[in-house]
């Protein structure tokens, strides 16, 4: 692909998170920038305004007049699309997001490419301001923004790194394989494997298989970073043939970490590794999958030969990642906490990482199952255990089942009944201003308030913030 300097670039499905990063990319290149999306919310849609490009809501053909000179489709878009089938009819030259990544933005810098089910935005985010403050000032694409730069991306100028959050859901609909089978990765992390997508993967095996294709990718003089305290993971690693392969874990694993500390203001770990004590570290985050997420990053950047003082240093001074244990304010003596938590292991882990860091006060667990998974019941038992630890539940609607067949649907109402029949206090609403409405004559000062989902939830981030505020 061979675009020129200065060219008009369109993206289709610009808000998502990847989207509005590559966005930045490629105006950063000194390109026009322009896109369509359906939803835009933020924060990837105030990043957009922030940088002066512009979002055309709704995808339509029009979007596409005047031409412009290449364009990128994202995975929400499908063939059907109206704005898809315009770009065909027109002949204009286009491509995945993936793909533009790996010739446009990668190129030839080593790939450090951050994989899993879980962590992978804010391993993603640790890893590269470990990187900067390790002098490297490498280039980075992270599914969030992380505090410490404030954008989710950066191009890598003169560094020798790229770091980039490796997605296992498809490229495109006329590319259907793995996002990171086009990054070239040669350096890797592994946090976890989990079925997961159950849109597109029809079961664990499945996922499987894909993580298998990016194992395969690693070139011999690359590094393999998997996590030890996951089964399906270990599975994996049999098809390394990657020399620097390594483990890590809080139970076993070449890089072990060891807790030695866990207060309200974060945790303090070391990290054995080859008979050798590493640290001590301190995080300002909870839970021991953070602490797994930057064992993870410990061991990279050993590996890569980064000076532990500069990793400490880094470590210390992360900010995390918006929309990841993200406090959004205190109105009324309430703590109101955000999360992108969907998956039952992640909306367990979140719920149990921040009942621990703020023990004795009581928890409103606000959920919406939203994610093409979470949508489907395939999960609807899980997610019983994974609210078991709640305090009180508070469950949304699912987000458009109108794709899914009835008896395929997550139900909120029968996970509300169920958790009810496992003594934990919980119910299920029409709608977030119904869930306002509750919360604001249960919510008492001193009490947190933790809302868990991967998109918009119909602004009540804003609504309870309000709402509290006043009463």
């Amino acid at each position: 692909m061979n675009i020129k300097p200065g060219s008009h670039i369109h993206l289709m499905g610009i808000c998502g998170t990847a989207m509005a990063s590559l966005a930045g990319l490629l105006k950063d290149r000194g390109f026009k920038i322009t896109g369509s999306d359906s939803n835009p919310y933020p924060p990837m849609s105030t990043q957009l305004e922030s940088l002066g490009i512009s979002i055309q809501k709704g995808y339509r053909p029009e979007n596409l007049h005047p031409s412009p000179d290449f364009v990128i489709v994202g995975n929400v878009i499908s063939a059907n699309n109206e704005e898809a089938q315009e770009l065909v009819k027109l002949g204009l030259p286009y491509t995945s997001l993936p793909k533009a990544m790996g010739e446009f933005i990668i190129g030839d810098k080593e790939c450090i490419n951050i994989s899993g089910t879980h962590g992978k935005t804010t391993t993603t985010s640790l890893m590269s301001w470990v990187a900067e403050l390790c002098d490297q000032k490498p280039g980075f694409l992270v599914g969030g923004i992380p505090k410490n730069f404030s954008q989710s991306f950066r191009n890598a100028e003169n560094s020798k790194y790229f770091i980039i959050e490796g997605d296992e859901y498809d490229t495109a609909y006329f590319d259907k394989v793995p996002k990171f089978i086009h990054y070239k990765p040669r350096h890797v992390i592994l946090t976890s494997v989990e079925f997961d997508h159950a849109d597109i993967y029809t079961d664990l095996s499945a996922v499987k298989a894909a993580f298998v294709k990016l194992i395969d990718l690693i070139p011999g003089d690359g590094t393999l970073i998997a996590c030890a305290d996951d089964a399906n993971v270990v599975g994996l690693l049999k098809n390394s043939k990657c020399k620097k392969t390594y483990t890590y874990g809080i139970n076993s694993g070449d890089f072990r970490a060891k807790i030695l500390n866990e207060t309200v203001d974060g945790i303090e770990f070391q990290v054995f590794f080859d008979g050798k004590v590493n640290g001590p570290y301190f995080v300002k985050m909870s839970g021991e999958y953070n602490i797994l997420n930057a064992t993870a990053v410990v061991a990279l950047s050993y590996c890569l030969g980064f000076a532990d003082d500069k990793i400490k240093k880094a470590l210390r001074s992360f900010e995390g990642v918006k929309r990841r244990q993200d406090i959004l304010g205190e109105p009324g003596g309430v703590l109101v906490i955000e999360d992108f938590a969907h998956h039952p292991t992640a909306v367990r882990e979140t719920v149990k990482g921040i009942q621990k860091k703020y023990p004795n006060k009581k928890v409103f667990s606000i959920f919406e199952p939203r994610s093409a998974t979470s949508r489907r019941k395939i999960f609807q038992r899980e997610y019983v255990e994974a609210f078991k630890g709640s305090h009180q539940v508070m469950l949304a609607k699912a987000f458009d089942q109108s794709k899914i067949t009835s008896e395929d649907r997550f139900s909120s109402e029968e996970l509300a009944e169920d958790l009810k029949r496992s003594g934990v206090s919980a119910q299920a609403f029409d709608s977030s201003e119904a869930i306002v409405e509750a919360l604001t004559h249960q919510a008492h000062r001193g009490d947190i308030v933790l809302i868990m989902s991967n998109g918009g939830f119909d602004g009540i981030y804003t609504k309870i913030l309000k709402a509290l505020e006043k009463h």
